[in-house]
Formats: C-alpha cells, structure tokens, sequence
C-alpha cells in the first residue's frame, strides 16, 4: 500500500514537474492529466469554452456584415427629408441593407403615417433591433460568471483528494498531495482563463450594441426635427394611379387586338367554305310526320283521330 502510494504521488509530481528541478514545466502534459483526473469541472468548463468561441465567431460575422458608414448615410437620408422625398429617403434606407437601413426605414414609414405618436412607434422599432444584435451576448455573460465558479469546484475537489492523501499517512503522500493540489491550481486556471475570455468578448461586443444604440438615437432625433412638417404625398400617389391607369389600358388594348385578330381568323375561315356553307343551307329540309298515321293512310284527309271503333 505504501508502495502504491509513493509511485502515484511521483507520478502526479513527475506530470507537476516537480521531481527534477532543472527539467522544465510541462504545462500541457499537466493539463491534461488533470482533465482526466478531475472530469466533474474539466468537461463543463470545455463546453463553455466552445460555446465562447461559438458565440464570438458568429457575433463578429454579423457585426461585420451590418457595419456601414453611418455619418454619410444620416447626411444622405437628411438631404432627401429636406426635399420633402420620403420615397427617395425610403429607397435610401433600403440600399443601406443593415439592421441601420431597416430602422431607417421604419422611420420613414412612420414620418409618413404616424407622426402624432413617431416616437413611441419609433422606440417599438429599435427595441426589436435590439434584441437581434444582443443575440447570443447572454451565453457571453452567464459563462463570464459561472465558469470562475466551476475552476474553484475542481480546486475545491482536488485539495479534498490531496488532504485524503495526507490523512492515510503513508511514506509519498506528501508528495501526492502536492500532485493533487497542483491538479487543483490547473482546474481554478481553466476555469478563469474562459472566464476572462468570455467577459472581455462581452464588454467588446457590448460597446458595439451600444454604438448602435447611438447610431438609431441620431436617426430619432433627425426623424422628430421633421414631424412638424407636411410632405406632399398627392404627387407620389397621382403617379402612381397614373401608371396603373395606363397599365390597365395597355392590357385593355392587348385584350381587343387579340379579339380583332381571331375575328378576322375566323372570318377567312367561312370565306374559303362559304359556297359549301350556302349549299348546305339551301337544302330543303324534310318533312316532318304528322304524328296521324290514320291521316296519312287516308290520302291526307283532315280527320280528327277518333278511336278505332267510331271510325
């Protein structure tokens, strides 16, 4: 028993680096013989460690994709307010194609329909864009504050294990102890270094939210300086029933030369039949019964159909 005891606690200060002085720490053999002696924290504190790089990936990918040159954007959609041409301003927003265009856009819409109560409809607009670019940052946060949590569980669980040791009081415990309780160390090391991680991706990509919050408050402010005006929709809406009017006639029009056409079609057709046609029609027709066979029998006499037995 002594025996097995000494040999496993200079096999756990031999994987610490601690039985040569002049070799060096191998840190990664460290690690991962204590990954597999402590699975309780190792396997959770590695599942959020992937879902920190899951979330960081996808979040930068869409950060990126809706990053736009905001300035010359508001100067643009500002010039187009100016002119009273909310669908050049509408058209504008939407080629921005970003979470900024559609917020952009819903002003739009709104200044044109809702100008009494734009800002609370205009506040319901930028909350929902909100919550698509906090996508995900809570996973950020929740493992930011559990996974410090789940280091100290594993140093908790391996200063049990090396106290275990020093209880049995046999010839290499000591050094079982130092074996378990650099285990210890390692786990509270992983489980702060993800945790660091996590925080920093979080504040980083919360700045960015916040940016965006600015971004959309410059849009309010510059939609609310034009409220108290009155845009001119007649011209945009008599154009538009222009063009429907005269849609609607080119049709009529294709309609009646396609009727023109199969007339006239039609018209050749009984030109070239027509002797045919009228011969046909100058037959006479035959004659008709009369429904009296007795009439008939008689030569064609006029003779009401009285029964067999008066006649």
């Amino acid at each position: 028993m002594a025996d097995e005891t000494l040999n496993e606690g200079l096999g756990l200060a031999e994987a610490a680096g601690l039985t040569d002085a002049e070799s060096s720490y191998n840190f990664f053999e460290s690690f991962w013989h204590y990954f597999q002696a402590d699975l309780i924290s190792s396997i959770p504190i590695t599942i959020c460690s992937f879902l920190v790089i899951a979330v960081i990936i996808e979040r930068t990918m869409f950060y990126n994709r809706n990053n736009r040159d905001i300035s010359k954007f508001i100067h643009n959609l500002q010039m187009q307010l100016e002119r009273g041409n909310l669908e050049g301003a509408q058209m504008l927003a939407a080629q921005l194609n970003s979470v900024t265009g559609e917020v952009a856009e819903e002003g739009v819409r709104l200044l044109a329909v809702q100008k009494e109560d734009f800002s609370r409809a205009y506040d319901i607009t930028v909350n929902i864009v909100t919550r698509k670019l906090q996508k995900y940052l809570p996973i950020l946060a929740t493992i930011g504050a559990i996974a410090p949590f789940l280091g100290l569980f594993g140093t908790v669980s391996g200063v049990i294990k090396a106290l275990f040791r020093m209880a049995q009081g046999s010839e290499g415990a000591s050094l079982a102890m130092i074996g378990e309780i650099s285990n210890a160390l390692i786990a509270t090391g992983y489980g702060l270094f993800i945790a660091i991680f996590a925080v920093v991706s979080y504040n980083l990509f919360g700045n960015i939210v916040k940016r965006y919050g600015d971004d959309f408050m410059l849009l309010k402010l510059l939609f609310l300086s034009f409220s108290n005006v009155e845009f001119d929709f007649s011209a945009g809406a008599a154009d538009a029933e222009q063009a429907y009017q005269q849609q609607m006639q080119e049709q009529m029009l294709q309609m009646q030369q396609q009727q023109q056409a199969a007339a006239a079609a039609q018209a050749q057709t009984q030109q070239a039949d027509g002797p045919t046609s009228a011969s046909t029609a100058r037959e006479p027709r035959a004659a008709r019964p009369t429904g009296n066979p007795r009439q008939e029998q008689a030569g064609g006499e006029d003779k009401p159909p009285y029964p067999d037995f008066l006649n």
